[in-house]
């Protein structure tokens, strides 16, 4: 039964990794909204819409029961991400600082060997460095500016710590409800507002297509993924959901291709097969 329940909880887990295959795709279309504005409407949704579905569910009783101290981590690590990545995308080239910041599932794989109840295989850290050249490939197309060390790629390692440590940590942190989740949500939202009117000006969407795009980060990628990713690594296989999340680079390629943002190529394919054979590997790993 508890195997059944941890099989569960990482296919919930797995959903968060299939909602943030979108993010590149909706964001895109929410042009040219600045990133801290965009990060304030996306989590306002997100936090709006876990809430309803807490007092729906009657849990707010459970929400005055979490100590502030967990509100403020759960909002300073999904501020303090997104913060991170827009800046290291403003202060480094864009694909090596999406590269650097995606080093948070091998991250996720290689440190939760050490938490208790986890061990880490062979296995694991093959699939999780498969599965990360195969990133590389579509993030960074197999291409480097050679400009040197800058501060974004310092940035976008911060940025890839953070949410490794998010995650991690929310592990810990297992008995804390994932209502909660909507309460780190609203949190970033206020916190993204001051920093936005400190460093941006407001451009708001354009037309239905832009609200539409805003509205669809809100329910997703920055809404709904953010709650199914607090049961996977609370209840699932925390390195299953590590090395699956080395998926998102490639589904998101995918999603653009199909939109006719972006064109497919061997490059594609080829991670594709490093990403699917990382996961499958780490997979067996998991049922040993």
């Amino acid at each position: 039964m508890a195997t059944a329940a941890r099989g569960r909880a990482t296919l919930i887990g797995f959903s968060a990794v299939a909602l943030w295959s979108l993010l590149a795709l909706f964001t895109v279309g929410t042009a040219p909204v600045p990133p801290l504005q965009l990060n304030a409407l996306a989590f306002a949704i997100g936090g709006a819409i876990g809430l309803v579905w807490v007092v729906r569910t009657g849990g707010l009783a459970q929400l005055r029961a979490v100590p502030l101290g967990v509100y403020a981590f759960g909002a300073a690590g999904l501020f303090g991400y997104h913060f991170l990545y827009f800046s290291a995308l403003r202060l480094a080239p864009p694909a090596e600082a999406g590269l650097i910041a995606y080093l948070w599932p091998l991250l996720i794989v290689l440190v939760s060997g050490l938490l208790p109840g986890e061990r880490l295989r062979w296995a694991h850290i093959v699939g999780a460095l498969m599965a990360f050249a195969g990133a590389a490939l579509i993030v960074a197309g197999g291409r480097g500016s050679g400009g040197g060390l800058q501060t974004g790629h310092l940035l976008a390692l911060l940025c890839a710590l953070t949410w490794t440590g998010y995650s991690l940590i929310s592990r810990r942190l297992g008995n804390v409800p994932t209502a909660a989740v909507a309460v780190y949500c609203l949190a970033t939202a206020a916190l993204s507002v001051p920093a936005h009117l400190a460093l941006e000006v407001t451009v708001w969407p354009t037309g239905a297509i832009g609200w539409g795009a805003v509205a669809a980060l809100g329910l997703g990628p920055v809404g709904l993924a953010f709650y199914t990713w607090d049961i996977g690594v609370k209840r699932g296989d925390i390195q299953m959901l590590g090395t699956a999340s080395y998926a998102a680079p490639l589904l998101s390629t995918l999603a653009l291709v199909l939109a006719d943002k972006a064109t497919a190529s061997a490059t594609l394919a080829l991670a594709a097969l490093l990403i699917a054979g990382g996961a499958l590997l780490a997979a067996h790993a998991a049922r040993r």
